[in-house]
């Protein structure tokens, strides 16, 4: 366990850390200073978004046997904890990280890019991920992905 456990922490550093924190970073020019209350808001949906992807990346490790790493993908299908109510809630907590610091930093250029990453994640999912769950797990993915839905968190009768 120790080894998915370093494998998902370099993952996490490299790629939700490129993807989520540094471009963003890098793309926050032209701010505009929104009031305290909707700049808290921002800070908490980024906080709500990285909590979000360190739960989900923990199940990966713990409970399918391997990490976000797509070279790597867990073993086991994963449909407990927030994977009862979104298909995909680790790209919703990158996202939230990202839309978070968009309306922390009042930052149009990071909302657009969080827009970009948006799509880029949906396409992933349509032409690599579920088909290659549906390949590895075949009636138990298709009964999952029935039950819950890809993006919107939603409470589940599971």
């Amino acid at each position: 366990m120790l080894g998915r456990l370093v494998k998902t922490l370099v993952f996490t550093l490299v790629v939700p850390g490129s993807v989520g924190v540094y471009l963003p970073q890098a793309l926050r020019n032209h701010e505009t200073a929104l009031p305290l209350p909707v700049r808290c808001a921002g800070i908490a949906l980024l906080a709500c978004g990285a909590a979000i992807y360190f739960w989900c990346a923990w199940d990966f490790v713990s409970t399918g046997l391997g990490t976000p790493l797509p070279v790597d993908a867990p073993r086991v299908l994963v449909v407990k904890g927030l994977y009862r109510f979104s298909r995909n809630p680790m790209y919703v907590g990158v996202l939230s990280v990202i839309f978070g610091q968009a309306i922390y930093y009042g930052a149009a250029t990071v909302a657009v890019y969080g827009v970009v990453v948006l799509l880029g994640f949906h396409v992933f999912v349509l032409l690599y991920e579920e088909p290659t769950l549906r390949r590895l797990f075949g009636s138990q993915y298709e009964e999952y992905s029935q039950r819950v839905p890809r993006w919107i968190f939603r409470h589940s009768r599971a």
